[in-house]
């Protein structure tokens, strides 16, 4: 991996519910918030910080940003990310939904189903939606459940150990790749790819980073990531293999189904369509996995209300997502001069909706840096705002984090949290690189 001059960042994390209440208690002077400043990710308190002055006091901002970039409106408040999360012709995906501006010929060699609108949004959409679906969902149980057991009796037994490497990577991989129909000795190739893209703006995992001189030779490729050609080969002869049968993996129903609009995917729609699935397939569950762990470390009053009533896990799983917020934000383009939040969009403007504040946003949530596992009425925005880009995942998701849980929390006589918890330099993905764990069984 290249080693760039900007170092690694280890976080000094709050113990305690109060500590973390108490890193929030001042928001940052609005003349210090600065949304492109990646080392202001890396503490755990700061985003919030400035997610809190932008809510109130400046509530769509525009930040500045360094050349080749031009710009953003930061959209902090939930009903004005619902509204441009739900609003695709005023604000479109198609010219990306990261803050990396592309041009045209980028837009048709990168763009996947979340770069696209309409019809054809739809359409790609269409073809493994089914499998996402309550249906096929349900039917997992039985594996889901039995996965976790694997997953927590190889971890557990250690006493020690890194709680992200040993359960929170460990199970969603196991669930891609029965998805995907790939062996289980694929699994720590498909973390290491997710890792590599995703973390493309972290030295610790991009082969290249985002912001280099060196990036350019990757300039028509995802996230701008060499991982990506590996993935590329990877998939292909995954498709090669299933073209013309009969499976129900997400791979065949790629290779073998015509989308509604009868256009099928072209090589290159499959790369792409493939890609997110690894990488959207193991990220966003992993890191709300890790949060919401460090989250009952910090908050041990709300673990022992779990222990003392299961029943409560359903409903913490929603806050789970709302206080994780493993994705910060995701960008759409304005196709037209608007008015939004009082400022006046240009058409082509970036306008990026902070995902991570609107689930702290006090306007919706009563008490917004509680961590209330019996929070009613959790209107989070974690998986979006009933947009058509809806998280296609989310009830998988949902699951996953469900069963963990209530397969955990049981095993459980104590927990602590015994070293740093470095986080990913992004201000994309909310993520934790490790959370090393001390346990006691129940």
């Amino acid at each position: 991996m290249t080693s760039p001059a900007t170092p690694a960042t280890t976080s000094t994390t709050p113990s305690t519910g109060a500590e973390l209440r108490a890193a929030l208690a001042e928001p940052l002077p609005l003349d210090q918030v600065n949304l492109t400043d990646l080392d202001h990710f890396a503490d755990g308190t700061t985003p919030w910080r400035m997610f809190h002055t932008l809510r109130h006091q400046d509530p769509v901002h525009w930040q500045p940003e360094e050349a080749p970039n031009s710009g953003f409106w930061a959209v902090t408040r939930h009903a004005d990310i619902a509204r441009v999360d739900r609003d695709a012709e005023t604000f479109t995906s198609t010219r990306f939904v990261n803050l990396e501006e592309v041009d045209d010929d980028q837009i048709k060699k990168r763009a996947s189903i979340l770069e696209l609108d309409g019809v054809r949004h739809r359409a790609l959409r269409s073809v493994i939606q089914r499998q996402f679906g309550a249906a096929v969902i349900n039917s997992y149980g039985d594996f889901l459940r039995g996965l976790t057991a694997r997953t927590l009796d190889a971890a557990l037994a250690k006493g020690s150990f890194d709680f992200v490497e040993e359960v929170s990577a460990d199970f969603p991989i196991n669930v891609l790749a029965r998805l995907l129909d790939v062996p289980a000795e694929d699994n720590q190739q498909l973390i290491d790819w997710g890792n590599r893209i995703i973390g493309n703006t972290d030295p610790d995992y991009a082969d290249v980073l985002l912001h280099s001189v060196e990036s350019e030779k990757y300039r028509d490729l995802p996230f701008r990531s060499p991982a990506s050609l590996e993935v590329f080969e990877y998939g292909r002869e995954l498709a090669r293999q299933r073209r013309g049968g009969d499976g129900n993996d997400l791979v065949s129903k790629l290779v073998n189904t015509t989308p509604r609009d009868g256009v099928p995917l072209s090589a290159q729609d499959f790369d792409n369509y493939f890609l997110l699935l690894v990488v959207a397939g193991n990220e966003t569950t992993r890191h709300t996995i890790t949060h919401s762990m460090l989250a009952l470390l910090q908050h041990p009053e709300q673990l022992a209300r779990l222990q003392e009533d299961p029943s409560l896990i359903p409903t913490a799983v929603e806050e789970f997502l709302r206080w994780a917020s493993p994705v910060y934000h995701f960008r759409r383009t304005a196709t037209r001069d608007v008015e939004l939040g009082g400022k006046r969009v240009k058409e082509g403007d970036k306008v990026v909706m902070w995902f991570a504040s609107g689930n702290r946003d006090e306007e919706v949530f009563g008490n917004p840096y509680d961590f209330d596992v019996a929070r009613q009425h959790n209107d989070h925005v974690t998986f979006g705002k009933g947009g058509p880009h809806l998280c296609l995942g989310n009830l998988l998701a949902r699951t996953e984090i469900r069963i963990m849980f209530e397969e955990l929390i049981p095993r459980l006589a104590g927990i602590r949290l015994a070293g740093d918890v470095p986080r990913v330099r992004s201000n994309f993905v909310n993520g934790i690189k490790k959370l090393p764990v001390e346990v006691t069984l129940a």
